[in-house]
């Protein structure tokens, strides 16, 4: 069973950085890409980056220019490095992966989901 998990997350003061990670213990490999999101108490929740399967990235306006997703060379890992934080980025972060997304572990065992893979969160809290 494929499960994200969310690390990273913390209270800062505004101007200060943070580096989220994202990974699935026990696997190895991802075919597909990943997305942040962001999500404030009962507040829909908001898009913040993509990175695709070949690399290519995307960003909400509101983040362009001060966040950065990038992958580990062992595509198990998908990082989103903030900085210039502002109390405005205050919120729980998640991760989810595209639809059709297969994991693979080291003994090339593979596990699929048609809708993808989503984590749980991790806080972040910026004050001024």
């Amino acid at each position: 069973q494929v499960e994200l998990v969310e690390s990273g997350g913390g209270s800062v003061q505004a101007g200060e950085s943070l580096r989220l990670s994202c990974a699935a213990p026990g696997f190895t490999s991802r075919s597909c890409g990943m997305d942040w999101y962001r999500q404030t108490g009962g507040a829909q929740r908001e898009w913040v980056a993509s990175i695709s399967a070949d690399g290519s990235t995307t960003y909400a306006e509101s983040v362009r220019g001060r966040f950065t997703i990038s992958k580990a060379d062992s595509e198990d890992t998908v990082y989103l490095q903030m900085d210039s934080l502002k109390p405005e980025d205050t919120a729980i972060y998640s991760c989810k992966t595209t639809r059709g997304c297969t994991y693979c572990n080291e003994d090339r065992v593979c596990h699929s989901s048609r809708s993808g893979y989503r984590g749980p969160g991790t806080q972040v809290t910026v004050s001024s």
